[in-house]
């Protein structure tokens, strides 16, 4: 079976500086792919060269199809990206930004018709949203508008559904939610789902197979305990950690320096 999405060599420049370099990925159908690394390691440019929002070499594969033979309309009708700093026009409310979605899908006179709105109807109940409806996104807080973001996304109605730092500046509790919630419309939905990260012990609980680079190119692919070892990430990430299993799953710890002898406690 093809894969989802399938890359080899994609390089992104900005002058004669790579800020991604050679890279090779393969995301299997139903798949949850998450990139990895420092700040400045290219992870943004990655996930917005593969759903082709920045110019890229190498080859680059959706569903099978070269994505160069994509136009911008096929493009958003076989992947949705939610942007970690998504645009939000002024005054407007959560039930017309969500049908912003449906951009894509309308006719030739660019007017929404009763198939469009039943899908937004659906997204926002899928996510809990229908009573915000008529809410201004401006006034939401960052957990509900993180949900909108998403509903728009799912609107759209691909297959593959690309996030950038979904659970930015939410608290621990969004956190969790927000992850849970793109875990089941995954699995119910029957979508692939791509997604840069900075926390690992996140990554590892709700990614299948975790892709980490460090200046612009892949060091290391794999699943999360092949992946998230104390010595790579302290040799990636510079941070010094203890890895703990903890009910099934991978627990990173920052590991503080020893007390220096004779200093403050």
């Amino acid at each position: 079976m093809r894969p989802a999405v399938y890359a080899t060599g994609v390089t992104v420049t900005a002058g004669d500086r790579p800020l991604v370099d050679g890279c090779d990925v393969a995301v299997g159908r139903g798949d949850w792919v998450t990139i990895l690394g420092p700040n400045g390691a290219g992870k943004t440019t990655l996930l917005h060269a593969l759903a082709g929002l920045v110019p890229a070499t190498g080859r680059i594969e959706l569903d099978g199809t070269p994505i160069g033979r994509l136009d911008a309309r096929r493009r958003a009708r076989a992947v949705a990206v939610v942007p970690q700093t998504p645009i939000v026009p002024p005054s407007m409310t959560v039930g017309r930004y969500v049908l912003l979605g449906r951009t894509a899908h309308l006719g030739p006179l660019g007017r929404e018709g009763a198939e469009d709105l039943d899908v937004v109807e659906g997204c926002l109940r899928q996510l809990d949203l229908t009573s915000l409806a008529d809410r201004l996104v401006d006034t939401l807080s960052g957990g509900e508008r993180q949900r909108v973001v998403l509903a728009r996304g799912l609107a759209q109605g691909a297959p593959l559904l690309f996030l950038d730092e979904p659970t930015t500046a939410l608290d621990v509790a969004h956190q969790q939610d927000i992850l849970e919630l793109i875990d089941d419309l995954r699995r119910r939905l029957a979508l692939t789902v791509v997604s840069t990260m900075h926390d690992l012990t996140l990554a590892s609980q709700y990614g299948d197979h975790l892709v980490v680079l460090q200046g612009g190119r892949i060091v290391l692919s794999g699943p999360p305990r092949q992946v998230l070892t104390a010595p790579q990430i302290e040799r990636h990430f510079g941070a010094r950690v203890d890895v703990i299993r903890h009910r099934g799953s991978l627990v990173v710890v920052p590991r503080r320096h020893p007390p220096t002898p004779g200093g403050s406690p």
